[in-house]
């Protein structure tokens, strides 16, 4: 159904049927498609429609002056310019490239890069084969990883026309620390294919303290990341085992800075630290400060205590404990999860018990905690399973071999101990549990079933103690008929030298610090914390979000 053309066909009707009666006389496809498309155009079919609107009515007033308008010079004249300069070919041109290039020298490849105050994020070295320098790493995120235009084995033959051959890195970096605004390099391009990069999906809790200006092996200090115990890491490459690539969670700065990897500061550790390996992790050779429990025993008893693991564990020094990092995940409590299981730490006198007494007490619905085990005889005003869980040596000693105590020890030959079931009961009443204990035994308890917040409770200053607990008593053992004496200097130098010992073995396990300088602060800070737990998003490692 080709449209005929009559005489009396409209303009806008020839229009349409041209291409269809042209087809015969045309020889290519391409031509025709060509025709189509010209004639099928939007804005020509547009133009016609108006000619025709225009000339088929009586001329009103707006017709005539638009009319008037498209025949001035002026607008002809702009018209035809806009024709003009949509024609033009607007690509560019490149110079003609000298002939006096050096057959040896055709991938060399000139790169402008414009540097503002920051650096340029690339580390260079000299090939040990080649005697070339090279670029060694990109940081990512940094000027040079954002421009795309350097990679990882490229050769650096000139630095804003300064040929670089006969220069030390050191040299280099001088150059380019001096260099302002637009630096120009001349490379040879690595023929080596990049792997593509991945987006930083890792994060990573930092256990130790770290300054890249300390460390005599890090190849770059300014290229480093410094941070500290607690803080979280974004981990952008491992590209190298030695050096990893960070930044600090949050930081909206893209770069990324150099931090040692897990396996390298593992390997320093061990290393830097070979009295650990001789010395085994027995307990009863170490003056105990005994038990951390209601049922605690004073320094001056020096029996001992012991954790479930101790028995196995207690002579072979293994690396996974040296603290490095720990990957870590988001997590936050649902309403029908379990609480999480709150470990206090602290030493003998620091107000442990005072601050957990004072929380059981403002909502004895909503926190608890364990009933000790114990061989004892039950006394006459005694019930079962409320001030203890009385069992018989035979079957304590059975759940000792069998790791149910979290911690136990011996007074007056009579066993005292914490087992997980008592923990596990607390939790399915949907309570809070409050669990004080030795801080060697924390690592046992960091499960994905227990997933624990650990607060140490920390004395004030030397001072401060003297002053505030001048009028208080410490309790030598609950169950010799609680005798309480008032404290010693000796007993404020022990907690003191107590805490130390232990912020500085376990403290990377510690999740919150609490101060005990005056009660009613530290309870309250205490409160703060368990409420922001049950609500707030919380990193935790990895393994607990999935059993």
């Amino acid at each position: 159904g080709v449209p005929q053309i009559t005489g009396n066909s409209s303009l806008y009707e020839l229009l349409a049927a041209l291409p269809a009666q042209l087809q015969p006389h045309v020889d290519s496809q391409e031509d025709l498609t060509f025709l189509w498309d010209m004639f099928g155009e939007k804005s020509l079919h547009s133009l016609v429609k108006l000619a025709e609107e225009l000339r088929s009515k009586p001329p009103s007033s707006d017709i005539r002056e638009l009319l008037k308008l498209l025949s001035k010079p002026n607008l002809k004249a702009l018209l035809s310019v806009h024709d003009t300069v949509a024609q033009k070919n607007y690509d560019p041109v490149l110079p003609p490239m000298p002939d006096d290039i050096d057959e040896e020298e055709d991938s060399v490849k000139i790169i402008r890069l414009v540097k503002n105050r920051e650096p340029l994020g690339a580390t260079i070295k000299r090939d040990e084969h080649t005697g070339a320098i090279v670029v060694a790493r990109i940081m990512r995120g940094g000027a040079a990883d954002r421009s795309g235009l350097i990679h990882v084995g490229d050769e650096l033959r000139e630095v804003n026309g300064i040929p670089v051959d006969d220069k030390k890195p050191e040299e280099i970096i001088h150059i380019l620390a001096q260099s302002q605004g637009a630096i120009t390099f001349k490379i040879i391009p690595s023929v080596k294919e990049e792997m593509p990069v991945k987006e930083g999906k890792m994060f990573i809790r930092a256990l130790f303290d770290y300054d890249p200006n300390e460390d005599k092996a890090i190849p770059c200090k300014e290229a480093g990341l410094a941070f500290r115990k607690g803080d979280i890491l974004q981990i952008m490459s491992q590209d190298d085992a030695t050096w990893w690539q960070a930044k600090h969670e949050g930081d909206a700065n893209p770069r990324a800075g150099l931090i040692p990897s897990k396996h390298f500061q593992e390997r320093r550790f061990a290393l830097r630290r070979p009295e650990v390996q001789i010395q085994p992790l027995k307990i009863s050779n170490r003056k105990s400060s005994g038990f951390r429990r209601s049922f605690r025993l004073s320094r001056k008893d020096k029996k001992t205590n012991k954790s479930m693991y101790e028995c196995k564990k207690s002579d072979q020094y293994d690396t996974a404990d040296i603290p490095t990092y720990e990957e870590v995940a988001k997590y936050r409590r649902q309403p029908n999860d379990k609480y999480r299981l709150v470990v206090l730490v602290g030493p003998v006198g620091v107000g442990l018990n005072e601050l957990k007494r004072k929380l059981l007490i403002s909502d004895t619905q909503h926190y608890g905690v364990t009933v000790p085990h114990t061989t004892r005889p039950r006394r006459s005003q005694e019930s079962d399973g409320v001030e203890y869980t009385f069992i018989s040596k035979h079957l304590f000693e059975t759940d000792v071999q069998n790791n149910k105590f979290i911690e136990y020890g011996e007074y007056k030959n009579n066993y005292y101990g914490t087992s997980l079931d008592s923990v596990r009961s607390v939790l399915a009443k949907n309570k809070v549990c409050l669990l004080d204990v030795q801080p060697h035994t924390v690592k046992h308890l960091r499960t994905y079933e227990f997933k624990p917040f650990v607060i140490f409770i920390k004395p004030p200053s030397l001072d401060r103690l003297r002053e505030t607990r001048k009028n208080a008593k410490i309790i030598s053992s609950k169950d010799d008929k609680g005798t309480a004496k008032p404290f010693t200097e000796e007993d404020f130098h022990e907690m003191i030298k107590s805490a130390h010992v232990m912020e500085s073995q376990y403290g990377h396990l510690f999740d919150k610090v609490i101060v005990n300088d005056d009660l009613a602060t530290a309870y309250s800070e205490l409160k703060t914390t368990f409420d922001r737990l049950e609500t707030e998003t919380f990193w935790v490692p990895v393994s607990w979000l999935h059993s």
